[in-house]
Formats: C-alpha cells, structure tokens, sequence
C-alpha cells in the first residue's frame, strides 16, 4: 500500500518538477540558508512547540534533502531507493495510526523551513493534512523599510495577541484591520474560545473560496477574508451556514477579483458624450419609468449637505416629471440603512442613491443580493464593483473661494473651516490655500475643524483676526444664519463675498439621461474589474461658485476667468511647484497631480496653519465618517 502511495505522490512530484523547470524557477525545495540575512542582522526566537500550517512549509533548512522533493515537496527520487521505502512506511503509518511525532523548524517571514522530518512533511502534505505540530526557531530580522518587512512586523504585533500564523495579507495595516473587523481593541487579547472560534470561520471560508478557484487570483486568501468579513460582518457570518456561505462568496467574487486591480477605481472625470448608433436613433427602446430612492443621513432641515441633496431630487422630478417618480429616506443609521434600502427596493425603486460615505457598505451588499437594481454611493476613493460612486470636484471652487479670499483679505489672515478629514477635504484645503497664495502671496490659512471635541472656534478666529473666513458651504433652512460659504468679518460686521455651489441637480439629470439613452453602459469596460467613480467639476457644471454683489467687479472678473480655465482644461490648481509645510511635495514647474493624488492627499499647503486631526480627537459622530473614509498617511 505504502509503495503505491509513493508511486502517485512521485508521478505529482514529477509533474510539479517539470512544470516549474518550464517557468524558468528552482524546480525543489527552497533551502532557507540560502535566503537567510547577514549574520548580525538577525536573532533567534524560540516559540516551542506549535501547530505549522501545511500550506506554508515551504522547504528545508539546509540544501542536504532539498534535491529529493519537487517544489511542492512531494518525492522525486526513483521507487526503488532506499529513500521510496522509508516514505512508503511513513506513509502506511500515517494511515494505520497517524504521525504524532512533531517536526523541528525554522520559521522566517512567515514560511516554515524544516530541519528534520522533511519525509513526514512530505507524507503529511500528499494526504492533506491541514496542520503539522513542530518545534519552531524564528529568525527575526531586522527592521527595514521594505514593504515585506512591514508586513511581517505588523503580523508580529498581531500574533502577540492572537497567535494565529495562518492567515496572511498582501497590503500594509491589514492586520490592524483584522483584529478590528473581529470586534477587538487594538493590544486586546485573543482568548482560547476566540482563536477557535476564528479558525473555524477561517477554515470555512478557505475551503469555499479554494473551491470557488481563489487560488487562480493575485490575493491571498486572508485579503479576501478581510474583505469578505468588512462587508458583511464577522458574526454574521459565522451564523451563516455553509450553503449560505457558498452563495455568499459566488456573490461576491467581482469584489475579490477588484482587490487584483493595481489600480482600482476607473475614474470618469467628464461625463460620457459617446453616442448612441443611428439605428438605436431611428428604432428608440421603450425606457421604463425610473422610480429612484434618495437616501439620506440627515434631515435636509438640519444639515447642508443633506439640503443640497434634497435640492438635486426636486431638481430631477422637475426635469423629469413624466418619467421619473423619486422617494427620499432620511435618518438613516449604519443600523437601519439595511432595512431602508429594501424597504426602497421592495417599493419597487430601480435606482438607489446612498449620499453618505458611510452608507457604502450597506449600498454593496443590497448591490450584491440585487443585481437588477443599480446602487449608488456618494463617496470618493471607494473601491466596490457592484455599485458605481460619485463625488464632485469640489477644490476647484474651492480655489475659486482662495482667489477671491486672497484679493479681499486686508490683514492676509484667513480661516477655512473644515469638517471631516476625509478624502477629498485636504485637497479643498489645499487649493483654498494655494488660490489665496496666488492672489496675495502673504496669505496665512489658519484651519479650523468643526467636528474637533472641545474647540471653540469662534473663540479662535477671534484670536487670529482673520478677515475673511470660509465657512460652511451653504444655509440650511432650520438655521437662517449668514455665517456660511465665504464672508468678511470687519468690526462684527459680516459681509457674505462668495458661496461654493454643489449642483447635485445638474448631476442627477446627467446621470439618469445615460439611463434613458442608453450610454449608462459605455462607461462599464467588461474587459476590466475596476471600479467606476464619477468624478466631475466645474466643466460637467456640477461645481460653481456664486459671487456677492459685494465683491468688486474686478475680482468677479477674475473669478469668471480662472473658472473658464479650468473647465476648459487650460489650468490645474494643483499644477507647478508645490509645497506642504513639511518642504516640497512636487519639483516640476511643469506637471498637475495626477487625480489619483489629489484625492488621497494626505499633506497641507505651507501657508497652512493647522493640522490632519487624528481620529481620537473628533468627536464621537464623526468617527464612522472617518472609519470610511478617512485620510490614510502615506510613508515615505
């Protein structure tokens, strides 16, 4: 028996050999004293005796048997060696009674390097075996800059509270986001009942995901995982069972192949002018009747953002009062966001638009269980491929509001306040900062966050003096204050000068004509997995600023003449040398960010005063904001 074994496991080496001589890799095992750092740069760290992941023995720590085993580590040498018959008895012993005697090991990054038992590894791993006990010695590097070493380092802090080796990821910070998504502190440790609690999610989800091909992707399956649990909750899934759980993952796999992407959302800056072919022209599809849900996290009574929303869906049952039926949903909740979607849905609404950030997850999952029905979510640099976002450009008013700024502030101090650090709200900043420099080279920023705990910030302006102060972008009906978009404080004296318009109606109609005469595909590439955001300005005419009748016609002059340079492409705010209060961010007078930068800035302008808050020090309502959509700090 044990021969016929070694007969099939030396055919699987065979092949394995043969495949990996024709990829132009080492056809056998990896030998550890090969790899292994300088001497001095590395130390020694006993764990005893554990259980080592199968799947990550990986070859031997010394070059003695690393010839005898293809790459996978199943037998190369001929049946008729003395080699073929210790296997073939190990191999009948497994069966018979189990091997039970641990391995000795080396573990370096995370993959396992065996000292003695490479036969038993062998044999183990041809019957499958999940897990081998072993005596392990890790080999601890130094600390580097290398993306590598920061993971393993990350994975270190993890497994000193969680001693789980078996799961790894391929981005930095994921770890973090694991021992969060399970519902843990930070430096919370794992209890017994907890780690076997995990490893059987774990080990259900892999064998699924394996199934489904997970394997063929450029992931691990702990990318996956994290992924997977993020979008629909930890618990929740450890009550599925495990039909529900397939159905889930088939679901789901579009978002898996997304976290392939190096590149991952498909930005369309403009909207799509392709048109459609003379004969649809000539021979028209009958277009259902759109019923559209607009779902809000506020009242438009009490939040601007919401208002400007609200105004958008008025705007489209105008433009569109025999076509398009809308229905709006406010209060929602990260709790009751759920049940308003399918209360839409069931209501018979075949376009959702989530307007929050915060909605995101929600929005995915209702795409997921309803692919009939197209999801929305306002947001930037989200990355989903079953719904589509949206955001406007709105730096480019926000330069607009700097220029104007700049020319009408007598002392050179201004104040912006902000709201969240989200995506998209440093570059505001920055280009409010940058137009006002352009202007009045002497132009101080001083940066203000309204969601910050304890601050008084009219108490702060008063300190500064600053004459011109960018507020909030517009009125909202229950408050009928003047202190909003860009006004001039003069001996308590307030003159509004300019206000940053969101036209979100304007948005809305484009949007739903792409519906209506069909080119809402064009923009869907089916040769790629990337995710799709619009992203607008001033050119689409779904950005604007509104001047005062205060302000002086030579600056409403000027303010007439950037905006036609940037819709037209002429003028990029963030274009030429650039600098952030840490020294220069971009040498090159002649290079504008690229998009993909602008959106994830993570620096501040130098005639900035002021600083990105860290997430402890907003309060409490702006946290699920941040946990979305939050700045991220770039290294190096």
């Amino acid at each position: 028996m044990g021969i016929e074994e070694y007969s099939k496991a030396h055919k699987l080496g065979k092949k394995d050999y043969q495949m990996r001589m024709l990829r132009g890799v080492k056809p056998t095992l990896q030998v550890l004293d090969d790899i292994m750092p300088e001497k001095g740069s590395y130390s020694e760290v006993p764990l005893g005796l554990i259980q080592i992941p199968t799947d990550q023995i990986v070859g031997t720590k010394t070059v003695g048997r690393s010839n005898s085993f293809a790459g996978n580590f199943m037998p190369i040498l001929r049946e008729t060696t003395e080699f073929a018959s210790k296997w073939a008895t190990l191999s009948t012993s497994h069966v018979e009674e189990g091997i039970r005697e641990p391995i000795k090991a080396y573990e370096y990054m995370n993959k396992f390097y065996v000292e003695e038992g490479n036969k038993r590894v062998s044999v183990m791993k041809y019957f499958g075996v999940v897990s081998i006990p072993g005596n392990v010695i890790r080999i601890l590097p130094k600390r580097t800059e290398e993306k590598e070493n920061k993971l393993y380092y990350e994975f270190l802090d993890f497994y000193r509270v969680a001693p789980i080796n078996y799961i790894w990821f391929s981005q930095k910070g994921s770890f973090a986001k694991l021992q969060k998504a399970v519902g843990k502190e930070p430096e919370e440790v794992w209890s017994k009942d907890e780690l076997l609690k995990f490893s059987s999610i774990y080990s259900r989800f892999s064998a699924e995901y394996r199934a489904k091909g997970g394997s063929k992707l450029k992931i691990t399956e702990g990318d996956a995982f994290l992924a997977f649990i993020n979008l629909y909750g930890y618990e929740e899934i450890d009550a599925k069972t495990t039909s529900e759980l397939k159905v889930l993952i088939t679901k789901s796999w579009e978002e898996f192949e997304l976290l392939q992407e190096e590149q991952e959302v498909d930005l369309k800056m403009k909207p799509n002018e392709e048109k459609k072919p003379l004969l649809s022209l000539l021979l028209p599809l009958s277009t259902p009747k759109l019923k559209i849900a607009f779902i809000y996290e506020k009242t438009p009574g009490t939040s601007a953002w919401t208002y400007a929303h609200e105004l958008g869906r008025l705007h489209l049952e105008q433009a569109f009062s025999d076509e398009v039926n809308t229905v709006s949903y406010e209060n929602a909740t990260q709790e009751n966001v759920e049940s308003l979607i399918n209360e839409a849905i069931e209501s018979g609404c075949n376009l959702i638009f989530t307007t929050t950030p915060t909605l995101v997850q929600a929005s995915v999952k209702a795409a997921i269980a309803n692919p009939e029905i197209r999801i929305l979510n306002c947001s930037l640099n989200t990355s989903h491929r079953y719904i589509r976002t949206y955001y406007s450009r709105m730096h480019e008013a926000k330069f607009l509001m700097g220029a104007v700024a700049g020319a009408m502030a007598e002392n050179n101090r201004l104040t912006y306040i902000a709201d969240y650090p989200i995506y998209g709200s440093i570059a505001n900043i920055n280009a409010f900062a940058l137009g006002a420099k352009m202007i009045n080279p002497r132009a101080e920023v001083f940066l203000e966050w309204s969601t910050l705990k304890d601050v008084d910030i009219d108490e702060k302006i008063r300190k500064t003096g600053s004459s011109c102060i960018s507020g909030r972008d517009m009125v909202i009906p229950e408050d009928a204050s003047r202190f909003f978009g860009l006004y001039h404080m003069e001996g308590g004296y307030l003159r509004n000068l300019a206000m940053p318009l969101w036209h979100w109606g304007k948005f809305y109609e484009r949007l739903i004509r792409t519906i209506m005469d069909g080119t809402w595909k064009y923009d869907d590439d089916p040769s790629t997995t990337k995710a799709i955001n619009y992203w607008w300005g001033i050119s689409a005419g779904v950005v604007d600023v509104v001047c005062s009748q205060y302000l002086p016609i030579g600056t409403k002059r000027l303010v007439e003449l950037l905006k036609a340079t940037i819709s037209s492409d002429q003028f990029n705010p963030f274009s030429g040398i650039l600098y952030s209060q840490n020294g220069i961010v971009q040498s090159d007078p002649n290079r504008s960010l690229s998009p993909e930068e602008i959106m994830t800035m993570d620096w501040l302008a130098d005639n900035v005063i002021g600083s990105i808050p860290k997430k402890e020090e907003l309060k409490d309502k702006a946290k699920p904001v941040i946990e979305q959509q939050g700045v991220q700090k770039k290294e190096g």
